[in-house]
């Protein structure tokens, strides 16, 4: 049997993944007992900023088309949202918040740093800002932008 190699760099993909693998599953606990899950909570809180469209919206919130469509109707649903025509685009539809949105995305933010928060909770206090700040850089930086998608398939050789 071969030897496992020898990490020389911690796991950031691992320990990036599982991280927010258990914060997602808290997150969408906490936001269920208040009828929002997390996506309708950042799609709110974009919308909150300004008009936009639901693609600027699903591009902000890291979302493809059919599920932001999914999304905005179960907003509208909820009577949290509702989608109108543009001002500046007549062919555009934007999202815009009802104020039942408005409240809702405002609880929804308790809710939200409430688990940040205890997450956080776990480091010592000394720790938590220089964490954050170092998590924001990686993300504002280096972590930026993702890789172009890669093909599924090798492409054919040519005989």
């Amino acid at each position: 049997m071969a030897e496992t190699p020898l990490r020389t760099v911690p796991d950031l993909t691992g320990l990036l993944l599982h991280a927010g693998h258990v914060l997602e599953t808290q997150l969408t606990a906490a936001l269920a007992e208040v009828g929002m899950t997390p996506r309708m909570q950042c799609v709110l809180l974009h919308a909150l900023e300004g008009e936009r469209t639901q693609i600027q919206l699903a591009e902000l919130a890291y979302l493809d088309k059919t599920t932001m469509v999914g999304t905005v109707d179960a907003l509208e649903k909820a009577g949290y949202a509702e989608r109108k025509p543009s001002a500046t685009d007549r062919r555009a539809r934007i999202v815009a918040v009802t104020p039942a949105g408005a409240k809702a995305a405002a609880e929804g933010q308790r809710i939200v740093d409430k688990v940040h928060g205890d997450a956080l909770a776990a480091l010592a206090a000394s720790q938590r800002k220089p964490f954050a700040d170092s998590l924001a850089e990686l993300v504002g930086g280096q972590l930026a932008t993702p890789v172009e998608d890669q093909p599924v398939r090798r492409p054919r050789r040519r005989k």
